[in-house]
């Protein structure tokens, strides 16, 4: 599966992902203070282990970063 996430794309050798599954293979250690958009609108992330990808999703994931 071919994913573009924050506009780089990736390969997968999967054809089946949640967004869980997905930050789980991106960002495995720390997954506090992200937010994931999906063509453009935010997942919750109550939805993350139910919500599935599409190869043609325009993924986004953002992580919050402390400062001033």
């Amino acid at each position: 599966m071919e994913l573009k996430i924050n506009n780089q794309t990736k390969q997968f050798a999967t054809n089946s992902l949640t967004v869980q599954a997905l930050l789980d293979l991106e960002i495995p250690i720390k997954q506090n203070g992200i937010a994931v958009a999906i063509n453009n609108t935010v997942i919750p992330k109550s939805n993350w282990n139910s919500h599935p990808i599409q190869e043609t999703d325009d993924i986004l994931i953002i992580s919050a970063t402390q400062g001033g």
